[in-house]
């Protein structure tokens, strides 16, 4: 049953993950304020209000940056246009020889010089798309709050439920793997957010050693995106481009390789390390895991595969002992 409801809800499986994980995180804050004597609704009530007002305030930050980018680069784009296909028109019928290996440029020119401007100046979808898409997104959106509040309304009666599937004689050894569960997890978003900070910090920086407009926006930008693991600092590169593209052409390829650096750096270096640190597993592991995630269910999958093998081998230390007699 549980495999055919995940199946119909295939669609909308994002936003019960998301909002799980909102309410999940949520709960220590939800703890100190209940403790002060404000009802659980209310405090709960209160702290994704903070939370629906951060995000307000991320769009009011970021969206303008992307319409003033969006409109210069539609002004430029005629002479960026005009400047590639006259260094397109200079390489056809000259081959080049690289490496000893004669290359003739004139079959793939003619093919960019036909469909550039095409390219630089042509639409992105039509109204019809874009607004389903949108629609589609806001109710995504609303039912992740939905889940998470209710999840996080009813935190203490999911874990007393669970419990009580479990027999007796294992209910010690229950709590003691969901005490280590869910030290895992917090230990795995703390990592995250480290990433994702030192990505989005070292990212601004870039940007305004460059001269870029609204660094401290791009910083946020790819801080945010640098939560999609592997795959988000490229992701969140692609505003700084764009950004760059708008000013010169140069700009767009230093932003672009510095992006490259710092993502390659952060995530081949310190990413398996932090995340191997938080969830006690080795580097390798970590790497794939995300791929078999990525396989399975695409960016989704990236998110919940770590949790998923680190709480693998929670169970494992726990249970392997017990059958063996001897440390795992």
């Amino acid at each position: 049953m549980a495999v055919i409801v995940l199946y119909l809800m295939r669609d909308f499986l994002g936003a019960f993950v998301l909002g799980a994980a909102i309410a999940f995180l949520t709960q220590p804050a939800v703890t100190r304020v209940t403790s002060l004597g404000v009802p659980r609704v209310v405090a709960i009530s209160l702290i994704f209000m903070v939370i629906i007002v951060a995000l307000a305030g991320l769009l009011l930050l970021i969206v303008p940056l992307g319409i003033s980018e969006v409109n210069q680069l539609q002004v430029q784009a005629p002479s960026l246009a005009a400047s590639a296909q006259e260094r397109i028109n200079s390489l056809q019928g000259s081959p080049i020889r690289i490496l000893g290996i004669t290359v003739d440029l004139k079959g793939s020119a003619e093919t960019i010089n036909a469909h550039l401007k095409e390219y630089l100046l042509g639409q992105f979808g039509n109204a019809v798309t874009i607004g389903v898409t949108a629609l589609t997104t806001v109710l995504q959106l609303v039912l992740m709050f939905i889940v998470a509040f209710l999840l996080a309304l009813e935190a203490p009666a999911v874990r007393r439920d669970l419990r009580r599937f479990v027999p007796n004689d294992y209910r010690a050894d229950f709590d003691q793997i969901w005490r280590k569960v869910r030290k895992m997890l917090y230990a795995y978003v703390r990592g995250q957010l480290i990433i994702a900070g030192m990505i989005g910090i070292l990212s601004g920086i870039a940007c305004a050693a460059l001269g870029l407009a609204d660094p401290i926006a791009l910083g946020v930008i790819a801080g945010v995106t640098a939560l999609i693991p592997y795959l988000g600092p490229f992701v969140g590169a692609v505003p700084a481009v764009l950004v760059g593209l708008a000013a010169s052409p140069v700009k767009a390829l230093l932003i672009g390789l510095i992006y490259f650096l710092i993502s390659n750096v952060i995530l081949n270096f310190v990413f398996p390390k932090v995340m191997g640190d938080a969830v006690r597993l080795p580097p390798i592991l970590i790497i794939v895991a995300f791929i078999a995630g990525f396989s399975w269910a695409g960016v989704l999958g990236m998110f919940v595969a770590v949790p998923i093998a680190a709480t693998l081998r929670i169970l494992f230390d726990h249970i392997y002992p017990r059958l063996y007699e001897k440390p795992a």
